[in-house]
């Protein structure tokens, strides 16, 4: 039997993402047939206590404590960044220039000018790239593609999504630095809007304009810090300015034609992951939830009187994208499937010397959206996305 391709991947960071990632890389060979297979090699992190834990746990072959000593590394080719958002273009440009592949959590960068250096530099190295939206990787929102591109929808009209959580409601939780604008790049716009941006790009088309609101409820929060499972831990007395939002909400115009709207926000009670969208096309419509990742809601207009209605698509079956791999239909797949998924495609485009979708070109114009919004919320006018691209 042919030996596989190993990509010795070095990640940089450990934390929720980093755990993510990490089950990701050591299920791919046990799931995918690929030409190239991941192996462990190493970790990095500031706190050597933390990363010596995080290796033993996760899996890790090794660890550093300095991101630069792993990318000197010649036993890495591929840097994966899941880190706090200030960090990624300086981590993504630097292993791109001693030619490691990289693979970076989203949003992309801090700002749209970071995000276009980072796309310039892994083309300059002709590195493969890509950056994580793993809910493009849920069989059902894959299916959904496929409806749409088989035109089973017709003309898109509509697009609406949502990504709205609760974890933020209380007003002691501390200000940890996804509060902190100078290392998030923002708020919900930039944490849950970008998913749901890009999503609305995977499955409609490019955006043209937008228009929106924003809104920060919580002005002051205590100093402290946040653990993988949301849970806050205030560490001072001393109180910081939040200077994101909490909220967000914007209405777009996109190249099609079509129209979308689109809400983020931590303060909406009772979701704990609220990741959903609805498309409205001339035949026909879709409905997702991430919280029921596996269930696509189908609407076909051509039913016949008296069957007509939204029907539930359980995509487990084999004729579901990246489904047939997993388990007999109905065998329910869950959020660390899509890391797999998405993981999968990166190791694919590794073996080809391509950088599948989402790669940093999505990054700058999901980047360019959110950049777009801001712009629209300061100036309290429609803001085309225009040369933010080019």
């Amino acid at each position: 039997m042919k030996s596989k391709r190993q990509i010795r991947v070095g990640m940089v960071g450990y934390r929720l993402m980093g755990r993510a990632h990490s089950h990701a890389y050591r299920d791919v060979p046990f799931y995918f047939d690929t030409e190239c297979t991941p192996v462990m090699q190493a970790i990095a992190g500031r706190n050597e206590e933390g990363v010596k834990k995080a290796a033993e746990k996760l899996g890790w072959a090794s660890y550093e404590t300095d991101w630069r000593r792993l990318i000197e590394r010649e036993d890495i080719d591929l840097i994966d960044i899941v880190t706090p958002n200030d960090t990624h273009a300086e981590i993504a440009i630097a292993a791109a220039e001693a030619g490691k592949h990289v693979f970076c959590e989203k949003p992309l960068a801090l700002d749209l000018e970071q995000a276009k250096r980072m796309l310039e530099a892994v083309n300059k190295a002709g590195v493969t790239h890509m950056i994580c939206h793993n809910y493009r990787f849920s069989p059902a929102v894959q299916f959904a593609k496929k409806l749409i591109e088989e035109g089973r929808l017709g003309r898109i009209y509509h697009i609406r999504a949502t990504f709205l959580q609760d974890w933020l409601m209380d007003p002691n939780f501390p200000l940890i630095w996804r509060l902190q604008k100078d290392i998030s790049g923002g708020g919900t716009l930039g944490d849950l809007g970008a998913h749901i941006i890009d999503i609305a790009r995977f499955l409609v088309g490019e955006f043209k304009e937008v228009v929106g609101t924003m809104e920060t409820f919580i002005k002051k929060r205590p100093l402290g810090t946040m653990s993988d499972n949301l849970k806050g831990q205030i560490e001072s007395t001393t109180y910081g300015e939040v200077n994101v939002d909490d909220a967000t909400l914007f209405i777009a115009r996109f190249e099609n034609g079509a129209l979308g709207s689109f809400e983020s926000s931590r303060f909406s009670k009772g979701n704990r992951a609220g990741n959903r969208f609805e498309i409205n096309g001339e035949k026909g419509s879709i409905r997702w939830d991430m919280e029921n990742l596996n269930n696509l809601q189908v609407y076909l207009g051509d039913d016949e009187p008296g069957l007509q209605g939204f029907r539930t698509i359980n995509c487990t079956e084999e004729e579901h994208p990246f489904a047939q791999v997993y388990w007999p239909a109905g065998h329910i797949l869950g959020y660390e499937h899509t890391f797999t998924n998405i993981i999968t495609e990166l190791m694919n485009g590794i073996a080809k010397g391509t950088s599948p979708y989402p790669n940093f070109e999505d990054g700058v114009r999901n980047q360019a959206v959110l950049e777009a919004v801001e712009e629209s919320v300061r100036n309290r006018k429609w803001v085309s996305l225009g040369e933010k691209i080019l």
